[in-house]
């Protein structure tokens, strides 16, 4: 038996390779399937099956091209309707991959397809669970994702998850392995874990919704309260889950075309494309192509496009550093961002060459920030970190403005004034000050360093709140404020 969890840090995604007898599963794929396809050809074995743990919102599974390139069948749990072929097992049913045995365990909650698939040994032991969205590391799924317009509430999930937890998962052995969909990081969940595997006797006992004396009503609000509002993209990337999708090798071979600065900009005009820059956020102020929006592509890259990018086929060029624009196109196709037109062949310094015009963003030390601050230079600091972030500490005079929210709340901003924008290191700050200034906002500063850096100053600040401090209502009531 080989058991390989293959985890996607930017999409904090974990997709899980079983082995045994010449016959392999892969559960949860991501969409490029190459990967796959290459370590079935240096394992030598056949896929059987393709597990799906229910109608992911967060990414677009691989699961319809690797069944298409490999003749595996794809298998959801009960509930599961799509308009292309599956195999939809029962619960409680039993497949076998060479000399192992998983059992398909209906998890409703999440979402009402949501389902485990516990894997057992040889000898019939149970294993361990790969237990999708239903049970994460220090967390359970959110209910609110799967909720439609007069059908089930998000407190009829909770009730429904609360049921599967404990009549499914928590009467396994303390030992079997805890293999989750998600880690830290993901918009899932609210308390995942930096760990991406653990045992259910662990879980058992850390895990807030797996307490034994916990009521159903009391989980019930427990996991419906201090929710954030689902990224925009998830509804679409569920969709396309369960209708299907087109393929991501001719996604890659029409979005990985080398432009150059002309061909670039004509397509800019004529398709009204996004420019979207994906280098480092200091490179982005030093020079960039004006109206270009900044998302590194070394930070949460694929989240952010699928929160800020309300579009999901809107046009898409890309400025990307050397060699990088292939990773870029299929990043964007990982959330379902597949109208990618080509990229700025040569990158900034070809548009440089070729007499473009270039536009900057003035960005400053946290320390002549501070001193601004103290002097009264600075007339609005907006905090773009997340209301929880803020609420466990910020600059007395900072205004939260979360980049999560920033397309529905420009509105309350005025051109003619300046904005110092800081975040938590200086990765969204740029993605602020790049929207802001391609909507016509030129006074805009950026604080390098972010709050990292404006904590070592001496910047009035409010006293610090440990995030497990803060209550409930305090966090309703900055949601509230910021959407």
């Amino acid at each position: 038996m080989k058991v390989e969890q293959i985890y996607t840090g930017c999409l904090a995604q974990g997709a899980y390779y079983i082995e045994s007898g010449g016959e392999a599963v892969i559960i949860d794929p991501i969409r490029e399937t190459e990967p796959y396809i290459e370590k079935l050809a240096r394992e030598g074995v056949k896929l059987k099956y393709i597990f799906e743990t229910h109608f992911h919102a967060d990414f677009v599974s691989g699961h319809l091209d690797l069944a298409k390139k490999t003749g595996a069948t794809i298998v959801f749990g009960p509930m599961a309707k799509t308009e292309y072929d599956i195999y939809s097992a029962k619960d409680q049913e039993e497949l076998k991959v060479g000399k192992l045995t998983f059992k398909v365990l209906h998890t409703p909650g999440h979402t009402m397809e949501s389902s485990v698939y516990l894997l057992k040994e040889e000898s019939g032991k149970d294993h361990a669970i790969f237990s999708g969205d239903t049970l994460f590391l220090g967390d359970v799924g959110r209910p609110d994702l799967a909720i439609k317009q007069g059908a089930v509430t998000k407190e009829d999930l909770a009730g429904f998850l609360y049921n599967s937890l404990r009549k499914k998962i928590m009467p396994l052995a303390d030992d079997v392995i805890v293999y989750p969909a998600h880690g830290a990081g993901s918009a899932c969940g609210k308390n995942l874990s930096k760990d991406t595997w653990g045992y259910l006797g662990d879980q058992k006992k850390n895990n807030y919704a797996l307490r034994e004396d916990m009521t159903k009503e009391e989980f019930i609000k427990e996991v419906t309260s201090g929710l954030m509002p689902a990224p925009q993209y998830f509804a679409k990337n569920a969709i396309m889950n369960k209708f299907g999708y087109g393929s991501f090798d001719e996604v890659l071979s029409k979005g990985a075309v080398p432009l150059t600065p002309s061909e670039f900009e004509k397509l800019v005009e004529s398709h009204e494309a996004l420019m979207l820059d994906t280098r480092k956020p200091l490179k982005f102020a030093k020079a960039h192509i004006p109206n270009s929006i900044s998302i590194g592509i070394d930070g949460g890259f694929a989240p952010w496009v699928g929160a800020l990018i309300t579009d999901i086929q809107q046009p898409i060029v890309i400025i990307a550093e050397e060699g990088r624009a292939e990773e870029v196109v299929t990043r964007l196709a990982r959330v379902g961002y597949d109208n990618t037109l080509g990229f700025l062949n040569g990158g900034i310094e070809a548009w440089v060459a070729n007499n473009r015009e270039t536009d900057q963003v003035i960005s400053i030390s946290a320390d002549k920030f501070a001193d601004k601050l103290k002097s009264g230079k600075v007339e609005t600091v907006l905090d773009v970190r997340k209301p929880t972030e803020f609420l466990s500490h910020h600059l007395e005079a900072g205004t939260n403005f979360p980049l999560d929210y920033i397309n529905q709340n420009m509105h309350k901003l005025n051109r003619n004034d300046t904005y110092h924008i800081h975040c938590a290191g200086g990765y969204r700050s740029m993605i602020a000050a790049s929207i802001l200034k391609a909507r016509g906002f030129q006074n805009i500063v950026d604080v390098a360093g972010g709050w990292k850096s404006i904590e070592l100053t001496n910047a009035p600040k409010t006293d610090f709140t440990c995030p497990t401090g803060i209550v409930q209502e305090d966090i309703d009531k900055a949601f509230k404020a910021v959407i």
